[in-house]
């Protein structure tokens, strides 16, 4: 008699590098199943893996949409001459102003684990503001793939003033105290660097495995800074000294944390290959404690 029982493939790290690549810098999903159908041993293994890597959507959510504690809006507002459209959380027992923070997302856009991590955070006391950084396209669209395109399409430049616009925003309207942070992850990661660069006001920045800013204009930062990042994550690893170098000679403040061991999007819970929960907590109490004590807040 035959065990026919399910296995779980086996997923290497030169497996996770090659859907890396595809999500970060090729896009090319013919290109990686390929790839990755070479180093699985057959195309039904490649598939079998695929979703493993990626990020699943049936993932549970850490702090469900429909949860009593935390106060949930749409918001709109004007950003770089278009309507930017944001996830707005808050704690429901909330009773006067609280400091806020931007949750900027990943290559994906603005999905479901966003919003989640934007929950978590209202319940750590915080007026959470997840814009969608699409806004001016339609929106995240429900293709994982076409949002990856969408995000390379976008203006540098733009982008950036949209994410001013955003903390600008977050200060003035969202019922914050004033004192506004960010935190992004991946994409979002390197765009919480460029709006440190660009917003003098920006009250804290975190940024998880996120491009580095150049060099040349680090000193323009006035936000302390706390940057994750994930050990195994050779890509975006290679700009740590440059930047580190930087912060240092402008003697602004900042922390860096290296997590040894996980892989680029080791806070994302929705993809099960790279998500390191050990890694992800630590990452999180420290992310929370900074937040607090920059930007106030029980």
């Amino acid at each position: 008699m035959t065990d026919e029982t399910p296995r779980t493939p086996k997923i290497t790290q030169a497996m996770i590098d090659v859907y890396d690549e595809y999500t970060h810098l090729t896009l090319d999903r013919r290109g990686f199943m390929a790839k990755l159908t070479a180093l699985a041993g057959s195309a039904t293994a490649a598939a079998a893996i695929a979703p493993l890597i990626g990020a699943s959507k049936a993932s549970a959510q850490i702090v469900a949409p429909q949860d009593e504690r935390v106060t949930t809006v749409w918001a709109q507002f004007p950003a770089a001459g278009a309507e930017m459209k944001a996830y707005v959380a808050k704690p429901t027992d909330a009773e006067g102003p609280l400091p806020g923070v931007l949750v900027i997302h990943e290559n994906r856009g603005l999905n479901a684990h966003i919003e989640d991590v934007a929950r978590r955070l209202a319940l750590e006391g915080f007026v959470a503001v997840a814009p969608d950084f699409l806004s001016a396209d339609g929106g995240t669209p429900t293709d994982e793939d076409k949002a990856r395109e969408m995000i390379g399409a976008l203006d540098g430049a733009k982008t950036v003033e949209s994410a001013v616009a955003a903390r600008e925003w977050a200060t003035s309207e969202a019922g914050t105290t004033g004192q506004v942070g960010a935190v992004g992850f991946c994409w979002g990661g390197g765009l919480v660097n460029s709006l440190a660069v660009a917003d003098p006001e920006l009250g804290a920045g975190v940024a998880y495995y996120g491009r580095q800013p150049d060099a040349a204009d680090v000193a323009k930062i006035k936000a302390p800074m706390l940057l994750h990042y994930a050990g195994l994550d050779e890509r975006i690893n290679a700009g740590i000294d440059a930047y580190k170098a930087a912060l240092e000679a402008a003697g602004m403040e900042h922390a860096i944390v290296v997590h040894e061991g996980v892989n680029h999007a080791f806070n994302n819970d929705t993809s099960a290959a790279r998500y390191d929960k050990a890694a992800a907590d630590s990452a999180w109490e420290q992310t929370v404690a900074f937040l607090k004590q920059h930007l106030g807040g029980g």
